[in-house]
């Protein structure tokens, strides 16, 4: 994994970029030093392939502390090579609107194919944490895992396959394998989201999911729910987009900022 190039990019850049990226290729970002937006552009070569990703740094941010970190997993409409539609929809929004609720470093993969699943991608999610924890001191105790729709499923698979780097995990309208995903998150503090009236998927994904983990928790002696178990939120009137509603949370950046990975220490 090489860091191979970074730039701010100011509105009109974005812009641009978001539509050169709209296909399959692999899009060039513009030249500027302007700051007017709070993402970086960042590339890391995995495999002999070079991609790009974005990150977003929160006001006042320095490289005298270590921080939080969230990852961020896009839906498959994001999917592409430009590093920045994954920032337009989900989380991103949020960022912009409310930057001072949000005192952590977001990384933003972005898979180049919508058929695909994150899990497929997962060495490219690594190797960009990777590169973002070294450059903007990213806690590794204290790295969240997040996503929507298919972003949601990878943040189950993900979780689930590297459950030893998360702090916590915050699914969206995701889906999974219940049993899987139950035995090997259930010591991580997990909130879920779903719409109830989603016709893209299904809400008994999550219901199950979440019933899964729940009933591991209980088997190994643990509070099922709680402040460090799995509580679910369902919006009985929302449809897919249920990622508005649930990165609006008040509560949900305490949530993710709050934890630590399980065995590292305090653990709210």
């Amino acid at each position: 994994m090489v860091l191979v190039a970074h730039s701010w990019l100011p509105a009109a850049a974005l812009a641009t970029l978001l539509a050169a990226g709209a296909g399959n290729g692999r899009a060039t970002p513009p030249d500027s030093t302007a700051t007017s937006t709070p993402f970086l552009l960042r590339e890391v070569d995995v495999h002999g392939s070079r991609h790009w990703f974005a990150v977003w740094v929160p006001p006042g941010w320095s490289p005298d502390r270590v921080w939080p970190g969230v990852v961020f997993l896009h839906g498959s409409g994001e999917f592409g090579g430009d590093g920045l539609k994954p920032t337009a929809v989900g989380l991103g929004p949020v960022l912009r609107a409310h930057p001072e609720r949000w005192p952590c470093v977001v990384v933003f993969p972005q898979k180049p194919l919508e058929d695909e699943e994150w899990e497929e991608r997962e060495d490219l999610v690594l190797a960009e944490l990777a590169s973002a924890r070294a450059e903007f001191h990213i806690d590794s105790d204290r790295t969240a895992l997040t996503g929507m729709s298919q972003g949601g499923h990878g943040t189950w698979m993900l979780g689930a396959r590297h459950a030893d780097l998360w702090s916590c995990l915050a699914p969206v309208c995701g889906y999974g394998r219940p049993r899987t995903v139950a035995r090997r998150v259930s010591m991580l503090p997990v909130w879920a989201f779903h719409g109830l009236l989603d016709d893209v998927v299904d809400p008994q994904e999550t219901r199950r999911i979440v019933d899964a983990i729940r009933a591991e928790r209980t088997k190994r002696g643990l509070d099922p729910e709680g402040e460090s178990g799995v509580r679910l939120t369902l919006y009985p009137d929302a449809n897919h987009n249920s990622w508005d509603a649930a990165y609006s949370e008040p509560d949900l950046p305490a949530w993710l900022l709050a934890h630590r990975r399980p065995g590292s220490g305090t653990h709210r």
